[in-house]
């Protein structure tokens, strides 16, 4: 399977206009819609409408909706991702490095079922493969290009039970997703498998839920067991030589979120992970960090004068870690403070506008014993740039371990029509200490630089979405080289 850049730029093209298009459209009904609302207004009164009965399911989809629950006790789903990313100088830093260029097709098909055998209990099982079409070489170890096999995954396997001590305590045990924190952006919980590249997200886990009704509090006590090697706990259809995560974890998480006070979220946590270097066959060598750390943060949400909406969260890091065979474990003492600040309008355009800020503390190269190094935990995934996680592999070989970061600045965004959300933000990011010494980073430097964030998402009906990402980093006094850091991607997303 062979894809040309000529098809690439097509694709772009195509997909850019068809955005563009429906932003024309919405804008367009957005004009016209002014004058009929002025002259209902001039008009006299009429009486109401009789109440329109809701419309019903094409038979169509009436007849996916039968298929897909055949029987009482059992359902099924899936779906298809489609995407074409391109990356430039995100892994180099250099524009002149060789393969400073990535540009491939993901193809993510996924099947899952739930099946019910007692009221109060479910099976839920979902496998998915993702393989890719390499158009420039890849920045594995070994370069890759052209069709690149994977292995078939069960990225959930697990039962589930729900409702037991009247109603107050559920039970998943299993592989399973998990995510506790800012909802759409989890700040240590969300992605137990980061070396997959946002394929799967699971944790090999059980979890424990607690409802406390009269004090409006839930409590959460998770036990996480996740290997790094694709086999290590399920097996795999047709084997692969890759890892999802550096080393072997396992950890325990306390969780505790509160809604007591009106308008206000208030959770607290505490946080415990273990990890120990994984053997990986192909290279004969231990991969990852030897650590024991400990997270105790908090978190407050909510909405204050109606308009105004906001979280801030503040965690400190404490334990010992070694990064590599040489080194000794070193004693953690780390922080970070993660907050945003929006504007909900609430226009019929749902406009909104945020300003966030961020800081992760970094390693002082002065003081001997210690490591200040922030440490996202199982956070490690495109929280708020899809484009920066790669550039974190030069500062220490680990995409996503956003640390020794600070960040700031505005964003927008809008629904331009009911199936369209458009937004844009901009960012500037400083480094906390400069302690790299490789060439591609500045002795003195602590700009990282500033980045350009906009994406469009459409949804052409209930079973086919899409959009439109990009962004673009422009770096600072921080890195030797100031070639620009570009990324994009084109989706559609089919779901049955």
């Amino acid at each position: 399977m062979k894809v040309t850049n000529q098809k690439l730029g097509q694709l772009r093209t195509a997909f850019v206009a068809t955005s563009v298009a429906a932003l024309s459209v919405a804008s367009s009904s957005a004009q016209q819609a002014k004058p009929a609302e002025t002259a209902a207004k001039a008009e006299p009164a009429k009486a109401a409408p009789a109440a329109q009965p809701a419309a019903q399911p094409s038979a169509t989809e009436q007849w996916i909706q039968k298929s897909k629950n055949p029987v009482s006790w059992m359902k099924w789903g899936g779906d298809l991702r489609l995407r074409n990313e391109y990356l430039n100088n995100a892994t180099t830093l250099n524009g002149d490095a060789l393969r400073h260029e990535q540009d491939y097709f993901r193809i993510r098909p996924r099947v899952w079922t739930t099946i019910k055998p007692l009221e109060n209990v479910d099976i839920n099982a979902r496998l998915g493969i993702e393989s890719r079409e390499w158009m420039k070489p890849s920045y594995h170890r070994a370069p890759i290009t052209g069709w690149e096999w994977t292995a078939g995954v069960f990225d959930n396997l697990n039962i589930k039970m729900t409702n037991l001590f009247n109603q107050t305590v559920g039970l998943t045990i299993g592989r399973q997703d998990i995510m506790l924190g800012e909802p759409g952006m989890p700040w240590f919980i969300c992605d137990g498998t980061p070396l997959d590249g946002s394929w799967t997200l699971f944790f090999d886990a059980a979890r424990l839920t607690v409802g406390l009704k009269d004090y409006n509090t839930t409590i959460d006590a998770i036990y996480i067991d996740q290997g790094a090697n694709y086999d290590r706990w399920l097996p795999t259809i047709r084997h692969i030589d890759r890892q999802f995560t550096e080393q072997n974890e396992r950890g325990a998480v306390l969780y505790v979120s509160n809604t007591s006070i009106k308008n206000t979220t208030v959770d607290g946590y505490f946080i415990h992970k273990h990890d120990d270097r994984a053997f990986f066959e192909p290279t004969a060598t231990y991969t990852g960090y030897d650590s024991d750390l400990y997270a105790l943060g908090s978190r407050v949400s909510g909405v204050a004068y109606d308009h105004w909406k906001y979280y801030v969260e503040g965690a400190y890091q404490f334990g010992e870690r070694s990064r590599n065979a040489a080194e000794p474990m070193l004693d953690i003492d780390a922080y970070g403070f993660v907050s945003q600040l929006a504007y909900v309008f609430k226009d019929r355009l749902k406009n909104q506008l945020r300003v966030q800020y961020e800081f992760n503390s970094g390693d002082d190269p002065g003081t001997a014993g210690e490591n200040e190094q922030f440490d996202p935990l199982w956070g490690r995934y495109p929280r708020w740039s899809e484009l920066y996680i790669y550039s974190f592999l030069p500062e220490g070989g680990r995409p996503s371990q956003i640390s020794n970061v600070q960040r700031v600045g505005p964003g927008w965004s809008i629904s331009p029509c009911s199936k369209a959300d458009f937004s844009v933000n901009y960012y500037w990011l400083f480094s906390n200490e400069n302690n790299m010494t490789t060439a591609q980073f500045s002795p003195t430097g602590n700009v990282r630089g500033q980045l350009l964030q906009t994406w469009l998402k459409y949804r052409f009906n209930p079973r086919v979405s899409g959009h439109f990402w990009a962004e673009f980093l422009w770096p600072g006094s921080y890195y030797t080289h100031k070639d620009a850091m570009t990324f994009l991607r084109a989706e559609v997303m089919l779901t049955y």
